[in-house]
């Protein structure tokens, strides 16, 4: 039985330093079934390619049309993972939950805080689409953890928007934000530090380590209605470690999602 839909998204012409992350979706897919590791998560759930409702990767030349593929890929009430892609695909994903679910709590992990009103003139960069979800008030709660990188502006819209961020330098595994509703989880990779994942555009150093994201996934107390993991590029990835670690990422976040269901 089909228990979780997964998509890719195809697209990184948001890119605002170097291209790339539109190369990840069918790298990631082919680190999950690499057979250096095996399928299970670390709760004991075997994440097996038949719980998957496997929508596919789609090649998007116009950014708009992700939010009409993903409102078809989530009709069947079923958790949606989406593999991106640079990190402007959120906002259109979360324009389609929306529509479904309500205005929905959002995780954000990350070293960037993407609350940019505009990016070198565009509203739409990978640096700005918390500031248009917050603006759509697509959601109800914005918790970000991992930032390291929070220019006064950004700032600025944190406050505007009423934005919960915990950064790196104040990062605590033993006090983690505690959820009443139900939420979106997005995953940008290169909130790891690069030690861990060094195939991401933006190499910022200090980041969490893979073991601090999996102990972040592990302990979420809600459910998971969504999530996506972005700002993969293979172009600057070592031995394809960096896709090991998103696909480890994958298979604890559907094991999360399933532990809910």
């Amino acid at each position: 039985m089909n228990k979780i839909s997964l998509q890719g998204i195809i697209f990184d012409k948001k890119s605002s330093f170097l291209r790339g992350p539109r190369l990840a979706p069918p790298l990631i897919r082919k680190a999950y079934h690499s057979t250096s590791a095996n399928y299970f998560a670390e709760n004991g759930h075997e994440i097996l390619p038949t719980i998957w409702n496997d929508k596919g990767d789609f090649n998007i030349d116009d950014y708009f049309q992700i939010e009409h593929i993903t409102t078809k890929n989530i009709s069947d009430k079923t958790p949606l993972i989406t593999l991106g892609g640079d990190h402007s695909i959120t906002y259109p994903l979360l324009k389609a939950h929306r529509k479904k679910y309500g205005p929905i709590d959002i995780l954000h992990i990350d070293a960037h805080s993407d609350l940019y009103d505009n990016f070198e003139g565009d509203r739409y960069s990978h640096a700005c689409p918390f500031a248009r979800i917050m603006e759509d008030q697509l959601t109800n709660r914005l918790v970000q953890i991992g930032i390291r990188t929070l220019s006064k502006h950004q700032q600025d819209q944190a406050d505007k928007f009423g934005v919960e961020i915990i950064q790196m330098k104040d990062f605590d595994k033993n006090t983690l934000p505690v959820f009443k509703n139900p939420i979106y989880l997005s995953l940008d990779i290169d909130g790891l530090d690069p030690a861990f994942a060094p195939g991401v555009s933006h190499h910022e150093p200090g980041g969490l380590s893979t073991r601090d994201v999996l102990h972040i996934i592990q302990n979420i107390n809600t459910s998971i209605i969504g999530a996506d993991i972005v700002e993969y590029n293979p172009t600057r990835d070592r031995d394809d470690m960096t896709a090991m670690v998103c696909a480890k990422l994958l298979k604890e976040i559907a094991a999360k999602m399933l532990s809910k269901i």
